[in-house]
């Protein structure tokens, strides 16, 4: 297998998997301190405004319209990529500071329409505004560092850009630690903190920018043609970008009308979907966009679809024992992450369940990952908007019909079926237009693949033990049964893959 690929993919997962190691260690001391109440389902929804935006905007349509006209750029000579980028960032820079504006001023609003729900608790509806007023200065800070990711992404430069998640939540872990008893409402300090992390990512961000020769000094030159062609690109972008984000915000919104705790709930349970995410799907994404573009821009078909085949070969031997451990373990993760403290017996039951939910997407999740920059590379926005706007609707069905007898599992469930009916329409079109061409041999590689997560399953069934057990362990004895049957589970998996002759060769090679 060659190592143009695999060699920055592990750079972006060990570096991902250390950002979410610290992600969780964030938030367990959130668990353990806040609990899941008031004031962390305000703060999990003022939190996850000014991200909602962020990966629509900033990591999403801006990154997928923007790294497609760099890499052209480029193959005139660096000096038009130098110009493309200080274009870029004057217009960006523009652009985010009259929505922050905007969010800042009319706070109350926006945290209503993403919380309606809230209005009938007047303390978490204040709490919720006033939160938001405070971190919504991070979307601009993040947005001008999505512009610096883009550029180092395109040059085969991924370590800086996974570092500042790092940074992100070494900042939010010292303010939980450190800042807490210095606000008359503690979880202001967590507020507070977010645009100082995202200050300390910028910082770090136009460090790593300068260190390729560029600068990102604003020129204010909105008719350069790059710009206008990103701008043409960006709106369809934006809209296939949000997919996935309106519909966990369509889970939230509804949720804030379930009972107090159920957005703590489903964010604890996403957290733990987000894990395998964003160590592997996020990763093949940053990689395999950059690469499709350069592939799209030297009409190189065949190495363009070994590419995607290479992805999803990999996000499938990953993705779906991921999703099965999830899902068989639920219960268990929930429990050693985040039992203690404030969290009750009835918070580990109730996000256990939509963590069970939110697993049987992960996979789609993956392949969205990897399907939207076979899209994106070719300029083609247009499309996976369609598909998404169907992928909307799906769950918003669902949601409605699921959310009576299940409450806030139905809504995780609802936006499961969604992401697979998204994820499928997406492989479908690529497949029609002969962008991605599967190799022969995919049915034995899904076989054996199958073969060895039943084999991992019935390991996990027969060695864990029930979970009163886990009840009355101490967090050191959960913790090293846990990683003891992830572990095992995994040898289990892989040896039975060689077991049934799963070999190098079948993973695919990239650029073949």
């Amino acid at each position: 297998m060659s190592n143009k690929l695999l060699r920055p993919l592990a750079v972006i997962g060990n570096l991902t998997f250390i950002s979410r190691i610290l992600g969780y260690i964030r938030d367990v001391l959130i668990a353990t301190i806040f609990g899941a109440g008031i004031s962390t389902d305000a703060f999990f929804i003022a939190f996850k405004i000014p991200n909602f935006f962020r990966r629509i905007f900033a990591e999403g349509a801006m990154s997928q319209a923007f790294i497609p006209v760099l890499a052209e750029s480029r193959r005139n000579d660096e000096k038009s990529a130098a110009e493309l980028i200080r274009a870029v960032s004057g217009a960006l820079s523009v652009t985010v500071f009259c929505i922050v504006l905007f969010g800042v001023l009319f706070a109350p609003f926006i945290a209503y329409v993403f919380a309606p729900g809230f209005a009938a608790t007047p303390e978490k509806a204040t709490l919720t505004a006033d939160l938001l007023r405070v971190m919504f200065p991070y979307l601009g800070l993040i947005s001008i560092c999505a512009l610096t990711w883009g550029v180092m992404n395109s040059y085969n430069k991924f370590a800086t850009p996974a570092l500042c998640a790092v940074l992100f939540n070494v900042v939010l872990i010292s303010a939980i630690l450190f800042m807490t008893d210095y606000f008359e409402r503690p979880i202001m300090a967590l507020a507070v903190a977010v645009p100082l992390g995202g200050l300390m990512q910028l910082m770090f961000s136009v460090w790593g920018i300068n260190r390729l020769g560029f600068s990102l000094w604003p020129q204010f030159n909105w008719n350069h043609p790059g710009v206008t062609k990103i701008l043409h690109l960006m709106a369809p972008a934006a809209l296939a970008a949000s997919i996935v984000q309106v519909n966990l915000m369509i889970d939230l919104a509804i949720a804030s009308f379930l009972e107090t705790g159920s957005i703590s709930w489903l964010y604890y349970s996403n957290r733990l979907v987000e894990f395998p995410l964003g160590v592997f799907g996020v990763a093949l994404a940053t990689v395999l966009l950059p690469n499709l573009s350069t592939s799209a821009a030297e009409d190189d078909v065949r190495k363009f679809s070994s590419t995607i085949d290479w992805a999803l070969r990999w996000a499938t031997m990953i993705g779906l024992p991921a999703a099965a451990g999830l899902i068989i373990l639920s219960d268990e993760m929930i429990l050693t992450l985040f039992g203690y403290g404030a969290i009750t017996e009835r918070d580990i039951l109730m996000s256990s369940n939509s963590l069970s939910a939110y697993s049987m997407g992960l996979f789609a999740f993956i392949m969205i990952k990897i399907f939207g920059p076979g899209y994106y590379a070719r300029q083609d926005m247009r499309t996976p908007v369609k598909f998404g706007l169907v992928a909307i609707g799906i769950n918003l069905i669902f949601n409605l019909v699921l959310v009576a007898p299940l409450g806030h599992t139905g809504l995780a469930l609802a936006t499961a079926i969604a992401a697979n009916a998204n994820a499928l329409m997406l492989w479908h079109g690529l497949r029609k237009k002969n962008i991605y061409i599967p190799t022969e041999d995919w049915l034995l590689f899904v076989i054996r693949i199958f073969i060895a997560i039943l084999g991992m399953m019935g390991f996990l069934f027969y060695v864990a033990p029930p979970l009163s057990s886990w009840m009355d362990w101490s967090f050191g004895a959960r913790f090293y049964h846990l990683f003891s049957f992830i572990l095992g589970s995994g040898c289990v998996y892989f040896t039975v893959l060689l077991l049934v002759g799963m070999r190098k060769k079948h993973v695919g090679q990239f650029g073949v």
